[in-house]
């Protein structure tokens, strides 16, 4: 089945010429002639080479997540500018997200109960976006393939792509996003969890005045019901989420600099609070909340793994900070049911998302075997001290992929892609090319 298109506007920005497309494709692959959702993709050609230069190479990028859309660019930026150089670029908005049809409390309440809400968002893992992307490929470009470039979860989705449609991807290029084949949901957060304590003791170390600032919030929303500016509420957990920010480049100096006047006069600022509510609020990627543990779901369910594997790790329960003199520690890139509670655009999620943690019918994402025997130049990679998607899931996988060339570094963190003004992507492209 190919996929029906539209094509338009075209505009421009400086450096670049952008078309806009909207791909018509089954909800279910399985079932190529019933529901029908959209998906949205931006394609970026360099400006003065888009129509002199047809035989320029097709470049997909996968988005990290799950749920977020494609990057909005203004013009030749970021890693942009490296892929440009080589590359008519593709920013696929996967679907749920950006421009595609979208997975939101309004569009799944129509729907009606839970469970069927959940059957509709179990058609969005890896496997779905990976058999969009070979329909659009298609019809964009034919029998041709075109390379992929996978950042995080965007990496999970190119292992994907290389174990079902491998006939469909020129080259591989994965940064911050290699899976564990076999790891469960509780693998990852058994990992996890202690590079996130790790993290925590860096950021201590740095900023030694935010132990105390952190348990006097700590404290103050132990005893007193808060609500944030968005009407979510902000709890003990909800603040120790804000961890989530440490794996990025800048995260531990956006954490210090919104504790340094969190307290005002006794109460919690209102600049403090709309500052957490910018980074806790779901309402730009609520498949992020919904989906994110079942992107590593393969046959079995979930059951909130990252709320169950905590148990296992004390230091971070809040108890001790709040009744105590211990320094509380932040947790990390994990999703918690009370989410579903003091989010105000998850709340009417929350059976739904009971459902999917339920979940034990998951396909498989990743085939070992066709991995074992890979001929797509493959190259990644993989940040040493990676908070999100860690080494040591991740260099196992490396193993796994034939000819897979992995570049293992600590120079960046996880965004690395996106902070390293084109370097990463260079040095990956490199190394798929074996020129390094």
């Amino acid at each position: 089945m190919t996929a029906d298109v539209r094509t338009g506007p075209v505009f421009r920005q400086p450096g670049t010429v952008l078309t806009d497309h909207t791909f018509t494709v089954p909800l279910d692959h399985g079932q190529p002639d019933g529901e029908q959702i959209e998906v949205f993709a931006r394609e970026v050609a360099p400006a003065g080479r888009r129509d002199s230069d047809p035989a320029l190479p097709w470049l997909v990028y996968l988005q990290g997540g799950p749920g977020f859309g494609s990057p909005r660019p203004f013009g030749r930026e970021s890693w942009l500018t490296r892929a440009l150089d080589d590359f008519r670029v593709v920013l696929l908005d996967q679907r749920g997200t950006g421009r595609s049809t979208p997975a939101s409390r309004h569009t799944l309440g129509r729907l009606g109960s839970p469970a069927a809400q959940a059957g509709y968002l179990s058609h969005f893992r890896a496997d779905s976006i990976v058999r969009d992307a070979e329909l659009i490929r298609r019809r964009l470009i034919g029998d041709e393939p075109w390379s992929v470039l996978g950042q995080s979860f965007g990496g999970f989705c190119t292992v994907s792509y290389l174990s079902l449609a491998p006939e469909g991807v020129r080259e591989a290029l994965i940064t911050g996003g290699l899976p564990g084949l076999d790891a469960t949901a509780d693998d990852v957060y058994r990992v996890t969890y202690p590079i996130v304590a790790e993290r925590n003791r860096r950021h201590y170390e740095r900023f030694p005045m935010d132990a105390d600032r952190a348990r006097a919030v700590a404290r103050h929303l132990a005893s007193h019901e808060v609500i944030m500016p968005n009407g979510g509420r902000l709890t003990v957990p909800a603040f120790q989420s804000l961890g989530r920010m440490l794996g990025s480049s800048r995260g531990s100096d956006t954490l210090h600099y919104l504790l340094e006047d969190a307290l005002a006069g006794g109460v919690l600022s209102d600049a403090f609070l709309a500052r957490a509510a910018a980074q806790l609020s779901f309402a730009e990627a609520p498949l992020y909340a919904l989906v994110h543990e079942a992107c590593y779901a393969q046959g079995a369910a979930t059951r909130w793994a990252a709320d169950r594997i905590m148990g296992e790790f004390g230091e971070f329960d809040p108890a001790a900070a709040v009744d105590g003199d211990i320094t509380l520690l932040f947790t990390g890139e994990m999703i918690y049911p009370w989410m579903f509670e003091t989010d105000p655009v998850l709340r009417p999620l929350r059976d739904a998302a009971e459902e999917l943690a339920a979940r034990d019918s998951w396909p498989r994402l990743y085939d070992g075997d066709r991995l074992a025997a890979n001929n797509v130049p493959a190259a990644a990679a993989v940040y040493f001290d990676d908070m999100y998607v860690p080494r040591q899931l991740s260099l196992p996988t490396a193993a796994a992929i034939r000819g897979l060339r992995p570049w293992v570094t600590n120079e960046y963190q996880h965004d690395g892609l996106g902070v390293s003004n084109g370097a990463a992507l260079d040095r990956v492209i490199a190394l798929a090319h074996g020129t390094v």
